[in-house]
């Protein structure tokens, strides 16, 4: 017997099985869905294959789409409310039938125009898919699989006294302390950062940029690209201020003057009180 091979809530690759009146059917030896034909890319052919996501429509069908939802099923989004009711709250996900959070799945009571973080996955209960908020309980806190250093995707997911929450690598969670922040971070950013430390608790420190020495050549090539384009100067120094340093190379303060160093060790700069420069052949 054929086991099922359609997933709701995710994508799938799957034949154009036939055509009919108001749209085509996609599916497999066991299931076949329906794609009504507002979504039916023009030239599709019986015998065809075809990426489709497959969602519930308001009378609990399958449907195909050839439409990008904003999350796929056992991942994390950050999401507009575009509605609440008596049953939950509704989010804007980019499909025409909108993802219910029920008040259960709510950390906190959600507000219509206000976006918050998210998991969706399909209740087993209802066999429906549902978002939650209570984010904890899909993360691994246990089994952390990663090295300190190793770089990773982020989700800013919210905004603490400490600094900003992230999910990574969709499975874990850590944060990214204030302080070491030094351009704009907004929660629904999705970015690479790095590990910083992980500590005896199992909590993950991130950082935006390189860890350690390894931040230093890559940033001393950045370094030394900007001084040559900007004539061989720059305004900036050890004493210069961090939003200053951040704006114009995208780096800290601390791994600025780490490469500074380095390229002054190598003979490559000096570095004075008004900024740094390129030691030009007549100099050494």
């Amino acid at each position: 017997m054929a086991i099922p091979i359609i997933e709701i809530g995710k994508y799938n690759t799957l034949e154009v099985l036939k055509r009919t009146d108001f749209g085509i059917y996609v599916g497999d030896e066991v299931e076949e869905v329906l794609m009504p034909t507002k979504w039916v890319p023009e030239g599709t052919e019986v015998g065809d294959m075809i990426e489709v996501f497959i969602y519930a429509d308001s009378s609990d069908r399958m449907i195909a789409t050839t439409m990008t939802p904003k999350v796929v099923r056992d991942e994390f989004a950050h999401l507009r409310v575009s509605q609440t009711s008596s049953i939950g709250a509704f989010l804007d996900w980019g499909l025409e039938k909108d993802l219910l959070v029920p008040f259960k799945e709510q950390v906190v009571r959600m507000e219509a125009g206000k976006s918050y973080t998210i998991y969706m996955y399909l209740d087993e209960v209802t066999d429906r898919l549902v978002a939650s908020s209570h984010l904890n309980k899909f993360l691994e806190h246990e089994q952390i699989d990663l090295e300190e250093g190793e770089e990773v995707e982020l989700l800013i997911s919210n905004d603490t006294e400490l600094g900003f929450q992230a999910i990574i690598n969709n499975k874990y969670k850590g944060l990214i302390y204030k302080n070491e922040i030094f351009g704009s971070v907004q929660p629904g950013d999705r970015i690479q950062g790095y590990v910083k430390r992980i500590r005896e608790d199992k909590k993950i420190d991130l950082s935006l940029q390189k860890i350690g020495a390894a931040s230093i050549e890559p940033n001393a090539e950045i370094i030394y690209q900007k001084l040559k384009d900007n004539g061989g100067v720059l305004n900036l120094h050890d004493k210069s201020a961090p939003e200053e340093i951040y704006d114009t190379l995208k780096m800290s303060k601390k791994n600025f003057k780490k490469a500074i160093g380095s390229l002054f060790k190598q003979k490559l700069i000096l570095i004075g009180e008004e900024g740094i420069e390129i030691i030009k052949k007549s100099q050494k």
